[in-house]
């Protein structure tokens, strides 16, 4: 199960950020910022994309990142989780938005925040993977954007 999703800029501040579990505002701020600390000192060519905080999550934890442009992707998942498989789950969420905004940018998570947890949405619920296939992510999320142009009323 997927823990946590945050995404956060190369300053360290969070341009998304999702858990899905209960988890306090003040505690919410000390593991982004523990994340980021983690995830931005990891700078050498020569390290994987994954890593670990006992502190943090306890041992059954790992975070996987990847870090594009000026944004990290960071997804914090239990052991059940592969982490081929999260971090596969990242590049499609990307690989989304970037179809979604045609080069994504962090401009984009910022001015358009509802539809890039729309976004989310369509691939992770409840810390549940629900779809890995970005051509499908994609069709959903254009045929709602066709069905919100309409203005449909679902028959009423």
């Amino acid at each position: 199960m997927i823990k946590c999703i945050l995404v956060i800029n190369n300053q360290g501040k969070a341009r998304l950020m999702r858990f899905y579990y209960d988890v306090a505002a003040d505690r919410q701020k000390h593991i982004m910022n523990s994340l980021y600390r983690i995830v931005s000192t990891r700078v050498d060519d020569n390290c994987c994309c994954f890593a670990e905080d006992e502190s943090l999550f306890g041992t059954d934890h790992k975070i996987i990142y990847r870090h594009f442009a000026t944004l990290y992707f960071v997804f914090v998942a239990d052991s059940a989780e592969s982490e081929l498989g999260v971090l596969d789950l990242i590049q499609v969420f990307v690989q989304v938005l970037d179809s979604c905004f045609e080069n994504v940018c962090e401009l984009d998570l910022i001015y358009h925040y509802d539809r890039v947890n729309y976004i989310l949405d369509e691939i992770v619920m409840s810390g549940m993977v629900l779809e890995t296939n970005a051509d499908l992510v994609v069709t959903s999320i254009k045929e709602t954007k066709k069905l919100e142009q309409e203005g449909s009323t679902f028959g009423f």
